[in-house]
């Protein structure tokens, strides 16, 4: 996959296979499903021996003890590890969906600075030959010190902004390369030289909370969890005056007597507790439970809609940057050209308004940027655990005016 030029599909399916902190998470349910095993399990018995002598006489008794309560509880515990395993899945399922969305909110942002960086380049190019420029028109006496001034601070601007923006491609796809887990040779995949091109149509809302309250996984696993509580309170209940109840095979032999054989029953006795604060303890637990299932499903409800509005108008500008602002752009950038052309204004003039037009595309980029996170947290929002809150900063305005 990453001998190919890097698409965001492959470079979520290379994260679910390398990242090693997802592996981690995995590794969990090994412990759990280790759980559930041994509570389908009878607890070991326990043997005692003794020995006492006096004088001629000599007595042993021997005894094999069983947990009969725990022999009687194995299908209650074993539905609770069972609830519990459930839950450690939907733990791993998850981190790999929050792994899925957050490489793709980075694949999204490293294609975006690569393609600001590589636009950034080219403004340092055109703003050098425009200092170069004015140079040569100030030897000569064409141009006033105020304006080759001018030019140059621009050109020295572009250089940083350049450096910048190349620092930010680098972070950006450093960022790409956490995520996947990949080094060495690895980390010379390929980016597309731009991000994908906006659908035609944006995703309807439908009935997108009550798709929500079915698919998310944090709401899935809250009520799961509360019906597991529900369970461990009926064994609590089941429990709560006797919880200590062995049975086994005693045998007892002394000197010149015959052998005895019989059973013990060992019982402890609810006089000091009677077992009530531990199951009120699991009855607040249990409604702890009901009530953070609640609260998850109305923030589930109200991250859903935070996270479909972003989609929505991070999609309305990115298409208003595409229909309308960037055309605009170009046609004002060929009516100037017609007019140099014309001998109507001067060449610096023409570049005034190539400057202009640096910050309508850099918005265009971080626009159409905006709207493939948006997509994925609103995806997120919808099957994962929510998506992160996006609030759309305001960018420049386009139409900054020349400066001469």
């Amino acid at each position: 996959m990453l001998k190919q030029p890097l698409s965001a599909d492959n470079a979520v399916r290379a994260a679910l296979i390398n990242n090693r902190g997802l592996r981690a998470s995995l590794a969990e349910l090994g412990v759990a499903e280790a759980d559930l095993v041994q509570a389908g399990r009878m607890s070991n018995p326990g043997f005692s021996f003794s020995r006492l002598s006096g004088g001629d006489e000599k007595e042993i008794e021997r005894s094999v003890m069983f947990d009969l309560v725990g022999l009687l509880t194995i299908p209650i515990r074993r539905d609770i590890e069972s609830r519990r395993f459930e839950s450690a899945k939907l733990v791993a399922a998850t981190d790999a969906v929050r792994l899925a969305a957050d490489t793709r909110k980075a694949y999204f942002a490293a294609v975006a600075a690569v393609q600001s960086a590589r636009y950034a380049e080219q403004v340092r190019e055109a703003a050098q030959a425009s200092a170069e420029l004015a140079q040569r028109m100030a030897k000569v006496g064409n141009l006033s010190a105020l304006d080759q001034a001018r030019e140059q601070a621009f050109s020295a601007e572009a250089t940083a902004q350049f450096a910048r923006a190349r620092h930010n491609a680098t972070a950006a796809r450093e960022q790409l390369s956490r995520m996947m887990g990949v080094w060495g040779s690895n980390t010379a995949f390929r980016l597309p030289d731009k991000l994908p091109d906006l659908p035609a149509a944006p995703r309807d809302v439908g009935n997108i909370e009550a798709l929500a309250m079915q698919q998310r996984l944090d709401v899935r696993l809250a009520k799961l969890e509360t019906e597991s509580t529900a369970r461990a309170l009926g064994l609590s209940k089941a429990t709560g005056v006797i919880n200590v109840l062995d049975a086994g095979y005693v045998n007892s032999s002394k000197s010149g007597s015959p052998r005895e054989n019989g059973y013990e029953i060992e019982l402890a006795l609810p006089i000091f507790d009677w077992g009530g604060a531990r199951i009120a303890k699991s009855e607040a637990i249990y409604m702890q439970s009901v009530h953070r299932t609640a609260n998850t499903a109305t923030v589930a409800r109200s991250q859903v809609r935070e996270a479909y509005s972003a989609y929505r108008t991070s999609y309305d500008v990115a298409r208003h940057y595409r229909d309308e602002i960037v055309p605009l752009r170009k046609k004002i950038s060929e009516e100037t050209l017609l007019r140099y052309n014309g001998m109507l204004m001067s060449v610096f003039e023409l570049l005034a308004d190539a400057r202009a037009q640096i910050t309508g595309v850099n918005a265009a980029i971080d626009a159409q940027r905006d709207y493939w996170i948006a997509e994925t947290d609103l995806q997120a929002a919808i099957s994962g655990t929510g998506g992160s809150s996006i609030s759309l900063s305001a960018s420049a305005s386009a139409e900054a005016a020349p400066e001469h």
